[in-house]
């Protein structure tokens, strides 16, 4: 317990009054779907919000210490805007219910209803990753990037936690999701070393598309997908992963990302 000689006395109040908030009981509302930002409660409320088998895609850019080590601001700079900027979008279009950025990663939240366009959001940026992200920023900086990807489903918890928006200070009032689900697409994203996506064997269940599980009808259908024994690794919550390492097929892309975005909506 810290004492009073410890820490100053602005912060070791700052510290009691958190621990009298941590002795209030707390409950959970379960909800359907992942809730509008402004319906999320904050700390006062005393509440969390429980959604079941959220979708987590999570990318986190190659390399980004030896870009940021190595390179002027600049050149840094535009790497990360490219990088970030374009994952937020693309996630945006195609259906994601809430975005973050951290760092040089981004994570999406999808719903339960929406496993293909989860799936379909992750290939889409790989695709923009091995076809122009890459290219561009190596030749330039003669650093070797890519992207690191994760996906996986769980329940989560959702509050926010912090301090609301005053005249005083900016908004220090964040989402806080706790659960599985970021943080296991997080792991399984720091598994990719060439741009391979890495998902649950608990999301890989839910994928039923033959268009996500088998290559293009351009050749033969063969498997995509490589399985992966995590069983020995007590960093994850479940025994395997599925690797996967193709992006959309040049003359038939656009049409797969349209059927397996639709069978979302059937």
């Amino acid at each position: 317990m810290i004492n009073k000689t410890q820490l100053p006395e602005k912060q070791k109040e700052i510290i009691d009054k958190q621990i009298e908030k941590f002795k209030v009981r707390v409950f959970t509302e379960e909800v359907d779907e992942i809730p509008h930002v402004d319906d999320i409660p904050g700390e006062g409320s005393k509440k969390w919000l429980k959604i079941k088998d959220v979708i987590c895609v999570f990318v986190d850019m190659k390399n980004s210490t030896k870009l940021s080590a190595s390179h002027h601001a600049g050149t840094t700079a535009r790497s990360y805007t490219l990088f970030t900027g374009t994952a937020v979008r693309l996630f945006k279009s195609f259906g994601a219910k809430y975005i973050d950025i951290k760092g040089d990663g981004v994570f999406a939240l999808f719903n339960a209803t929406q496993v293909n366009s989860a799936f379909a959001s992750a290939v889409t940026f790989k695709t923009f990753i091995k076809e122009e992200f890459t290219p561009r920023v190596t030749n330039k900086t003669e650093v070797d990037t890519g992207v690191h990807i994760g996906i996986d489903q769980a329940t989560l918890l959702v509050s926010k936690i912090g301090f609301r928006k005053s005249i005083t200070r900016g908004d220090m009032h964040n989402e806080v999701w706790a659960g599985k689900a970021v943080n296991m697409a997080a792991k399984l994203a720091s598994l990719s070393d060439d741009d391979e996506i890495h998902v649950s064997e608990r999301y890989f269940k839910k994928l039923k598309s033959v268009k996500i599980i088998y290559s293009c009808e351009c050749s033969e259908p063969t498997p995509l997908w490589e399985e992966l024994d995590l069983s020995e690794d007590d960093r994850f919550s479940f025994d395997k992963a599925h690797v996967l390492q193709s992006v959309w097929c040049k003359k038939h892309g656009a049409d797969y990302i349209a059927d397996i975005i639709a069978e979302d909506e059937c």
